[in-house]
């Protein structure tokens, strides 16, 4: 098993809290992945989130300028990170437009804002004595999750759909994780029943409406850390939204800001949605904690959930911000505004953007820079790898062809 070759600072989490009734407290382990136990109904489940000894944090120490990287770099306020790290976090903050910020996710060590989540998880898992974690995903959580056990010295079992394309199933295999391809609405039984009968720590969602791993938001606080050192508190963020984990952790990650003294006041928070399904929007809409949702068709496949979770509308909730939806045509022109400004984004991943770019300029907040989490590479997509360019004829009377063809001048 792979070790830090450094004492890492030490945690100040101190248990879990439900966000149904923040009067439960639990203690810091086990993790509760299955939700608060006393607040959850056969309707919806209730996450919890992880509380800390913020009194006995010296905000300004942790938030000067530092040669640490990885999100050991913010150790007080995370879980306690037993499990090694790949130099995640301290992705760029790209100026794309003035005023128009995106935050390029796609630099982690596995191309995706996964990696902040993973670390937090697999370090529970290390810290229960687990042999090895289990996953249900899409893609993105998955090669995440198979790296970080990797690295822990853990195994990994991922159940994922039917049409895994063969770049991402080979991006599982090199971690040498067990890769089990099932259809969609199998995997979350099958997963419980992994985490039941082989002693697997489960690091995805095991509730009907989602929950998740406790300790995994508090990963994504670091966006907000990074964020507020680059340009401070920020007018809007714009979130690409599947279940609401990241959406959390953003807004968590500014709140926790604003309750140690940095600031006096949080971004507004925009969900960025999937107009295939979009459960976070109905569910604010109905006024529910969380909705379940039919998903057409889309490209989006990272962010098309059938479920949300509580999570997402404490984020918006509050914030001077809203759910935002969007159909595949936005997602592709804000995936194609990125790509022009040299950032190869997953059409999830431009969910961002393209929520910006969907309000009306009157509605746009004015009193600070605007970011746009941008989550992962366009390596994700399931089209990449079928673009075949026509091959051009030797000589120059083609090559002047192809160039006039596209757009240039003699």
């Amino acid at each position: 098993m792979a070790t830090e070759s450094a004492v890492l600072p030490a945690s100040l989490a101190t248990g879990q809290r439900s966000l149904g009734d923040p009067s439960l407290g639990y203690p810091l382990l086990p993790p509760l992945t299955s939700g608060c136990p006393r607040t959850g109904t056969e309707e919806v489940s209730y996450p919890l989130e992880l509380d800390y000894a913020y009194a006995r944090l010296d905000a300004a120490a942790l938030f000067a300028p530092a040669a640490r990287t990885g999100l050991e770099r913010w150790a007080p306020l995370l879980p306690p990170l037993h499990a090694p790290g790949l130099g995640e976090g301290g992705t760029p903050l790209v100026e794309i437009a003035p005023n128009v910020f995106v935050k390029d996710e796609s630099r982690n060590p596995t191309w995706s804002h996964k990696d902040r989540l993973n670390r937090c998880t697999v370090s529970a898992a290390v810290a229960v004595g687990a042999h090895g974690i289990a996953v249900a995903s899409s893609g993105n959580h998955g090669a995440s999750a198979a790296a970080y056990a990797a690295r822990a010295g853990l195994r990994c079992v991922v159940f994922t759909g039917p049409d895994l394309t063969p770049a991402l199933d080979s991006f599982l295999n090199a971690y040498g994780a067990v890769v089990l391809p099932v259809p969609w609405e199998a995997r979350w039984p099958l997963l419980r029943q992994a985490v039941e009968r082989f002693g697997l720590h489960p690091v995805s969602n095991l509730t009907g409406t989602h929950t998740g791993h406790p300790y995994g938001p508090e990963g994504y606080k670091t966006i907000a850390y990074e964020v507020f050192q680059d340009v401070g508190v920020p007018a809007a963020v714009f979130v690409p939204t599947g279940y609401g984990e990241l959406l959390f952790g953003v807004r968590k990650g500014f709140d926790e800001l604003r309750r140690l003294g940095l600031t006096d006041r949080v971004p507004r928070i925009y969900s960025c949605e999937s107009a295939a399904g979009a459960p976070l929007a109905t569910a604010v809409a109905r006024g529910l904690p969380a909705a379940r949702v039919e998903v057409g068709p889309t490209r989006a496949y990272s962010i098309a959930s059938p479920v949300s979770g509580y999570r997402g509308v404490l984020a918006v909730r509050g914030s001077g911000g809203r759910p935002l939806t969007l159909d595949d045509t936005q997602l592709e022109a804000a995936r194609q505004e990125l790509a022009g400004n040299g950032l190869w984004a997953e059409l999830s991943a431009a969910a961002g953007l393209a929520g910006l770019r969907s309000l009306p300029a009157h509605e746009l907040p004015d009193d600070g820079p605007l970011v746009c989490v941008s989550t992962s590479s366009g390596f994700k997509d399931r089209a990449t790898g079928s673009h075949s360019t026509a091959p051009v004829a030797p000589e120059w009377a083609g090559v002047e062809r192809r160039l006039l063809e596209a757009g240039f001048e003699l």
